[in-house]
């Protein structure tokens, strides 16, 4: 007849050790170290185009306006689409203006301005009539670089 102890250690196991579960998770927490930093550039380089678009749209609209005008500036009936209503010129989540921050319209000229808010706090992209874009502001401590002559789309993109 066998004994206890022989039917114990004869017995097979079932499930994980401690130890088994504890690297596990380890690795687990060191892989979302790295991705999570990633994934988190890759968004925010995604809603980013968001100002590049709305201001090429933008613009557009400003050159078409100006065709059949002659002025970027309201005329008789007819608006400036700076002038369109404020919740028409959110695009994702930059809020697109030429409120004269970096340079008022006129007849002949404007600069439009992309202000980010949320995620995008602190990013202003612009352009003006000459197609002249410049990135003059990001977020602090991004990564991010500030551009006179261009669109900045990625972190530690230079000019």
């Amino acid at each position: 007849m066998p004994s206890s102890k022989t039917n114990a250690f004869q017995r097979k196991q079932k499930g994980f050790t401690l130890i088994e579960v504890m690297v596990t998770v380890a690795i687990i927490g060191i892989l979302a170290a790295i991705a999570l930093p990633s994934y988190r550039d890759y968004v925010l380089r995604a809603q980013v185009v968001d100002a590049s678009n709305g201001l090429s749209a933008m613009r557009v609209n400003m050159e078409r306006y100006f065709q059949d005008n002659r002025t970027y500036l309201s005329t008789g009936a007819f608006t400036s689409p700076c002038l369109v209503a404020a919740n028409l010129r959110m695009v994702g989540s930059f809020q697109l203006s030429c409120d004269g921050t970096y340079g008022a319209a006129t007849a002949s000229t404007f600069t439009l301005v992309a202000t980010g808010s949320g995620a995008t706090n602190g990013f202003v992209f612009t352009v003006d009539q000459a197609n002249n874009r410049a990135t003059p502001a990001v977020r602090s401590g991004s990564g991010w670089n500030t551009c006179a002559n261009d669109w900045v789309t990625s972190k530690g993109q230079t000019c």
